[in-house]
């Protein structure tokens, strides 16, 4: 295999990049292996979290460790699509011409997505599926590599508008954002209320992430461990043969076949960064929970007896 090689180079600037990160960011360990993980995965990622949790922060720590152009947009209810995509403007010569907006980056940090209203949410569904932006009948290709990193706020408000089941979809993890342990915050808050400088060095480049993108397509999965893996989103599906009581019970809607793809894709990545050759059940196991936890719809029981997604994904497994 000529790829090992390249694999183990991977798990070196990993473990590099991961050092990188946590020179600004206290603790999150798990968070930032979600984050990096889909983002080797080609996928996008959805941060939920209360406010004051470092999530924009982490996000730029990651543009800058990656040498990725980054752009924040903050989600308002008065946002436009054009105010995200770009829009056509007279020029000069009267000639009309696309001003592209801050969806062209190679990481977009769109900040509360749930404030804004459905129609510019919808303008962010093209741009995370196909890769591209159409205005004006024309088709403009995105960077490359490009990510969307979302950030949710979980605590019910007014003036929050739900994302649509299509667009959780198009998220291959929700990450949940947790409060830091009482040693974590006294590290947070003894580092910040002095002005010191940290200056974050860049440790790979758009090629290199493409480059290893590619390599964990490439990876071999066992037939068992692609079984496992359907098999597990085809038990949140309550018509299916193998649905279990609880499903039946407290799952009102499924995971679709995107939850099967992104559990191989997460599973490989997963495995390789932890130096395997190839994913085992363990992977799928390690990679269910974000990956499951926005694409199932509990019912009205569940939220009663106290079934949180969690705990319903963890029997599933």
């Amino acid at each position: 295999m000529s790829n090992v090689k390249e694999l183990d180079q991977l798990v070196e600037k990993y473990k590099v990049l991961k050092k990188e990160i946590h020179k600004v960011i206290v603790g999150q360990e798990e968070v930032v292996d979600q984050v990096l993980i889909s983002m080797f995965s080609r996928g996008h990622c959805l941060l939920v979290g209360v406010p004051g949790l470092a999530k924009t922060l982490l996000v730029n720590t990651i543009a800058q460790s990656l040498g990725l152009s980054f752009n924040r947009i903050q989600f308002t209810p008065d946002l436009m699509p054009s105010d995200i995509v770009g829009a056509e403007i007279l020029n000069e010569n009267r000639k009309f011409e696309f001003v592209k907006g801050p969806l062209f980056n190679n990481m977009v940090l769109a900040d509360e997505i749930n404030r804004t209203p459905p129609k510019t949410q919808s303008a962010l569904l093209e741009a995370m599926q196909e890769r591209t932006v159409t205005a004006a009948g024309q088709t403009y290709q995105l960077p490359k590599p490009f990510f969307v990193l979302a950030t949710q706020n979980p605590i019910e408000q007014e003036g929050t508008y739900p994302l649509p089941e299509a667009q959780l979809d198009r998220f291959m993890f929700n990450i949940w954002v947790d409060y830091p342990t009482f040693e974590e915050e006294m590290a947070i808050v003894r580092s910040t209320t002095q002005d010191t400088e940290v200056n974050i060095q860049q440790i790979m480049s758009s090629e290199e992430i493409m480059r290893f993108q590619a390599l964990i397509r490439e990876i071999p999965v066992a037939e068992n461990v692609l079984e496992y893996a359907v098999k597990l989103v085809g038990k949140t599906r309550l018509n299916d043969t193998s649905a279990p009581q609880l499903t039946k019970d407290f799952i009102t809607w499924g995971a679709g076949p995107r939850a099967s793809q992104y559990l191989i894709i997460g599973a490989k990545c997963h495995a390789v960064l932890k130096g395997k050759y190839a994913p085992d059940i363990e992977d799928v196991k390690a990679v269910a929970k974000p990956i499951l936890r926005h694409r199932l719809v509990r019912n009205y029981k569940a939220e009663a007896e106290g079934y949180s997604m969690d705990k319903i994904i963890n029997e599933l497994l």
